[in-house]
């Protein structure tokens, strides 16, 4: 078998004659517009018309890239894992793609000998994952997701396992399920890094946001060791997690806690024996065979000044999605709240949860609302008559994105607008209460989704 590297987690996998695209993201602009793709991907859709099968791991923008699917042939079935909510695999249809869904760890034969297997990971947890917001839009329970996938293609002779960016404490059940069935893996595709608004998005200090940068670099890398101690693979790949913040939050991007990945290969080749496994990198458009155990070229390193150069004259003029909008009047939001408000509170009441932590949500430059997480309502008042208050967590966007955001997941959800790097973040003291920010996923009134 043969991995071509195109972009993040996009690869291309080919076995013989045939060819299996993996979490296609191609082009600039997913999360809204804000996350961008250096070096620059020489997208040409015609190229990928001889693609068999798409595989795609999950419903994230980075792997379910729609404006990258939009310009792929529709002719090409897309294989998914059967998840018991139908959001990700109707989003997909409404693309104009068969979809054809895998039941969890059951192979399904490709071509002859080859064959494709999905496990979903396990519970979500965002304190895990470290994302502010879980991907609760798919959660049929408080704590559950099951968004997230891995996958192995065999074809009896060589075996390769993607965990795409399953992050290690959430996957390492199934990881360690998936070894036993397959003892000796060839090649793991294996995530370095993992998106979120901690800690560019958080109003810390310089010392405490390269502190916690550093902190949460070195885990993600630690948990990437992990992931190839459980596989024991004899060639490895670090891909996955590889984007750019554009627009005018370039200026966050050295600000924020992943890995780039040059600095990923060089912490994982100097912590790991690189005999038993050895540690593959690909620039885009560029393929390693399994068998021969050679790459098509050798690997250049990312020239740091030269992206920056482009990131400033190029990247950062690049507009968001809702920047193309006029900005909603405060009365149209203010509309909103009542139901988002039912609907958040509701949540609250079911899981049975409560704090006297405030969310402190920005409307306007002028005005805030001021709401409760223990049933006593919310009020709209003047930024400038907010009183000081013990325990908070506030959150300032764009109203523009905000009033998509308060209609409803089919116009914006909280998690891609949080990963996106949109929304700034005050937590006092600084606590991560998962309950609240569970429920806070369904602070919308639902207008475009009921």
């Amino acid at each position: 078998m043969e991995i071509t590297y195109h972009n993040s987690a996009a690869v291309t996998i080919t076995d013989n004659e045939t060819k299996i695209l993996i979490d296609p993201w191609l082009t600039n602009g997913e999360y809204f517009g804000s996350w961008g793709i250096y070096p620059p991907y020489n997208f040409k859709p015609d190229e990928f018309n001889d693609i068999d099968y798409i595989y795609i791991s999950h419903i994230h923008p980075d792997h379910c890239s729609q404006k990258t699917l939009s310009k792929l042939n529709k002719k090409i079935p897309v294989i998914i894992h059967s998840f018991p909510e139908k959001y990700f695999k109707k989003n997909i249809e409404r693309l104009g793609f068969t979809v054809i869904e895998i039941e969890n760890n059951k192979k399904m034969k490709i071509e002859k000998d080859f064959s494709i297997n999905v496990l979903a990971a396990d519970n979500c947890n965002p304190e895990i994952c470290g994302k502010l917001f879980g991907c609760s839009v798919l959660e049929p329970g408080y704590g559950t997701a099951n968004i997230d996938t891995l996958a192995i293609f065999d074809n009896k002779k060589q075996v390769i396992v993607n965990t795409n960016d399953c992050p290690y404490e959430i996957s390492e059940n199934t990881a360690k399920i998936v070894s036993k069935q397959y003892q000796n893996i060839d090649f793991l595709l294996v995530g370095y890094a993992g998106a979120s608004s901690y800690p560019q998005c958080f109003n810390f200090s310089k010392i405490k946001t390269k502190t916690e940068g550093y902190k949460k670099k070195i885990k993600r890398l630690n948990d990437t060791i992990n992931y190839v101690k459980i596989f024991d693979p004899k060639f490895y790949m670090p891909f996955a997690g590889k984007y750019t913040l554009v627009g005018k939050n370039h200026i966050l991007n050295e600000k924020r806690g992943e890995p780039d990945l040059d600095f990923a290969v060089e912490y994982l080749t100097n912590n790991m024996d690189q005999k038993n496994n050895r540690c593959i990198v690909l620039n885009s458009k560029e393929s390693f065979d399994i068998s021969t155990g050679e790459s098509s070229k050798e690997y250049r390193k990312i020239d740091q000044k030269e992206k920056k150069i482009y990131v400033n004259n190029v990247l950062s003029k690049l507009k968001y999605s809702y920047e193309l909008e006029l900005f909603p009047e405060l009365k149209s939001i203010i509309k909103l709240l009542p139901k988002c408000y039912d609907r958040f509170n509701d949540l609250r009441q079911k899981i049975s949860y409560e704090t006297d932590t405030k969310v402190i949500l920005e409307l306007t430059n002028d005005k805030s609302a001021i709401i409760s997480c223990d049933g006593n309502g919310y009020e709209v008042i003047e930024n400038n008559q907010i009183k000081e208050i013990e325990k908070f967590i506030s959150m300032n966007l764009d109203s523009r994105l905000l009033y998509w955001l308060l209609q409803g997941p089919q116009k914006a959800h909280w998690n891609n607008a949080e990963i996106g790097s949109h929304i700034q973040f005050t937590r006092i003291p600084d606590i991560y209460e998962r309950g609240l920010i569970h429920c806070w996923n369904y602070f919308y009134s639902g207008i475009y989704y009921d």
